[in-house]
This record gives C-alpha cells, sequence and structure tokens, in this order.
C-alpha cells in the first residue's frame, strides 16, 4: 500500500509537469522571419570520422539565403582517421582547423573552443556534422537574435524517423522509436527556455554571442565533463544575462540530425546525455531529471511486486496525459505520423529510461569510438 500511495503522488507531481509543459509550448509564438539588416556569424562545426555526412552539410551551408561575405563556415576536425577533412578542403572558402589534443575527455567543447577562438563572426552558431539545415536557418537565427535582443538562442533539431528507406524490423522501430523520443525532448525544451524555467537546448542547433562566450569565460569549470557543451554553457550565459535566453520556435530554422545507427549506439548517445545529470548546476533541471525517474522506475516497482494490474492503468493514465502535449509538439515537426506508435512504445521508452538514467550516473561510456567518462 505504501507503493501505491509514493507511486500516486508521483504520478501527480508528474502530470502537473506534463501538463505545464503542454501549455508552455503552445504560448510560445511562432517566429516569422522578416528581412533584417544583418551580422557577421561564424558557423562551428565539430566532427570526428564524418566522411560520410561532412559534405552534405557544407553543401546545405553554400545554399543559405544569407550574404556569403558576412558568413564564415569553421570546421575543427577532430582527430579523424577517415577522409573527412580532405572533403572538408574540396570545399571553398571553408576554413578548416585540424584538433591534434587528445586524451582530455571533452574533446567536443575543445573543438568548439579552438573554432570559436578562430572565429571572426560576431554571433557563433553551432552545429553538427551529420545535420541539415533549412535553406532560411541562418537567416531565422539572425533575424531572431535582432528582434529579441538575444545573447543565446536554443533552436529547433529533429530526426528523421526513416533515414533509410530500406529499413526494416528493429532497425525501422529503431528509427521511429528515436524520432518519437526526440521529439518530446525537443518539446520540453522548447517549454522549458520559454517560460524561463529551464535551460536546456541541444547542440545540433544553437547559438550565442562570442562576447558573451569570452564573459562567462567559455567552457571554464565544465571542461571536465565529456558532454555538456550545450546545456552547462547555456546555464553559464543563462546566469549572467538571464533575459537574453531564448528559444527560437521557426519551421525555417528547423535542423535535421540522424538516429544513431543501432540499438547500442542510442543507449550510448542517451547515457552520455544523463551522465551530466549531477553536473547541473541549474537544480532545477535537476529535481525535475529525479522526479521524472522516480515515477518511472515505481513501474518496475510495481510489477516485482506483483501490482500488475496497477501498473498497465498507470501507463495508460500516463500516456493520456502526455499525449495533447505530444500532438501539439507533433504538429509543428510535421511529425504526426508518428503518433499512432506512441502508446506502442510506452513501455520501452520507461524501461530505456530507466537504463540510461543509471548508467549515466556510473562509469565510462563510449562517444565517436572513444571511452570517455
Amino acid at each position: 500500500m505504501p507503493l501505491l500511495i509514493i507511486t500516486g503522488l508521483l504520478f501527480i507531481f508528474y502530470t502537473i509537469i506534463i501538463i505545464y509543459c503542454w501549455q508552455s509550448w503552445k504560448a510560445i509564438p511562432v517566429f516569422q522571419a522578416t528581412p533584417h539588416s544583418t551580422i557577421a556569424i561564424s558557423v562551428i562545426i565539430p566532427a570526428r570520422n564524418e566522411e560520410n555526412n561532412i559534405g552534405a552539410l557544407l553543401n546545405a551551408l553554400q545554399l543559405q539565403q544569407y550574404p556569403q561575405a558576412l558568413l564564415q563556415i569553421i570546421v575543427v576536425d577532430d582527430n579523424s582517421d577517415d577522409d573527412t577533412a580532405t572533403i572538408v578542403q574540396s570545399f571553398p572558402n571553408i576554413t578548416l582547423i585540424q584538433l591534434k589534443e587528445d586524451g582530455i575527455n571533452s574533446y567536443k567543447k575543445k573543438a568548439i573552443e579552438k573554432g570559436i577562438a578562430a572565429a571572426t563572426g560576431q554571433l557563433i552558431i553551432c552545429t553538427d556534422a551529420d545535420c541539415l539545415p533549412a535553406p532560411d536557418w541562418l537567416q531565422n537565427m539572425v533575424a531572431f537574435k535582432e528582434e529579441k535582443n538575444a545573447v543565446f538562442i536554443a533552436a529547433p533539431v529533429n530526426i528523421s524517423p526513416y533515414p533509410c528507406p530500406k529499413a526494416e524490423g528493429r532497425k525501422r522501430a529503431l528509427y521511429i522509436f528515436q524520432a518519437l523520443d526526440f521529439m518530446i525532448l525537443q518539446g520540453i525544451t522548447g517549454a522549458g527556455v520559454h517560460s524561463k524555467k529551464l535551460t536546456m537546448c541541444n547542440g545540433a542547433n544553437l547559438a550565442y554571442e562570442k562576447q558573451a562566450f569570452e564573459n562567462v569565460n567559455g567552457f571554464e569549470g565544465i571542461d571536465n565533463i565529456a558532454s555538456g557543451d550545450d546545456m552547462l554553457l547555456m546555464y553559464k550565459i543563462w546566469k549572467q544575462y538571464p533575459a537574453g535566453v531564448h528559444y527560437l520556435k521557426s519551421k525555417q530554422a528547423i535542423v535535421s540530425t540522424q538516429p544513431a545507427p543501432s540499438w547500442k549506439a542510442f543507449l550510448h548517445q542517451r547515457i552520455r546525455w544523463a551522465s551530466k545529470a549531477n553536473k547541473y548546476e541549474d537544480k532545477r533541471i535537476f529535481w525535475v531529471l529525479l522526479l521524472v525517474y522516480l515515477f518511472n522506475f515505481s513501474f518496475i516497482l510495481l510489477f516485482i511486486t506483483g501490482y500488475w494490474w496497477q501498473a498497465l492503468l498507470l501507463i495508460l493514465a500516463k500516456a493520456f496525459i502526455e499525449l495533447p502535449f505530444v500532438i501539439a509538439v507533433a504538429q509543428f515537426f510535421n511529425q504526426q505520423k508518428l503518433l499512432k506508435y506512441f502508446l506502442i512504445f510506452q513501455p520501452l521508452h520507461i524501461l530505456y529510461t530507466i537504463i540510461s538514467g543509471l548508467f549515466g550516473q556510473f562509469g565510462k561510456y563510449e562517444w565517436k569510438g572513444r571511452r570517455v567518462r
């Protein structure tokens, strides 16, 4: 009986969080870019063994509707042992920096740091080598920065559920599950940032003033953590510029990223994300993550202690509470087709949340072919 009472309380708190996210997401105005004065920008792309992706991204950047004279593109090659650097060098007007440091743990932060040191733009825009932006991406980022006087911008990212037309079976299920899970995380990100309650973002699509990065001493103090080049930096900037942190809700600003190619890679990615949970100075995020984790863990306890029907009913109740929020986010990302899989993947989502949250707090994980802490 005490377990049922505790689980009921966790469900109530979880419901409050989800409804708050739903209302906050709906309250974010959709940004419509209009012609603005332009500023010099530097796009920084950390890349490690990205020979299969970097060319497509650089092609997309050359098609951006932004004055090329004000656009600097910097690729920081992080000790690649494939043809990443060779492909970058085949493109005109791309600055290539080759990172030679090793054994530093926080490789991506070091790569971004090197890129910013070489940047000539006022605004730093970051993305990943396996991403593809919309043609008006940069124009929207700059217009939003100028209209809002934004110092830090968190922007939308999505995953295509069908990166390979021939994907079948477990591979297809993996892609759909990731796309759905990632979409929900994006909704929480937008809701949290817009409501000024959480500092969340994704490194595949964010921007910040170079001066702000320097004013907070960059990654100093968080440079020993392998992950966190996005959210940990965001919080440092938020502390100094709380009114200057915004979420850009615009379909023209969406950046598409690729799903992890295997269940193992997916789990390593999520474990890496979870590993920084106890590193957040923004304790609001920590307590929300802890509550969500305990709520999900309560399902395991219910099943173990024989409360099968109660657990199954609670899964249905959880899905019912989440559905309006998920529908609203899916409409923005044009991912309504994913909704038919929402209930099916509930048990898997609960299980992976428990596993990634647990292993994220212990030991090492694999990232880009390296074992990091």
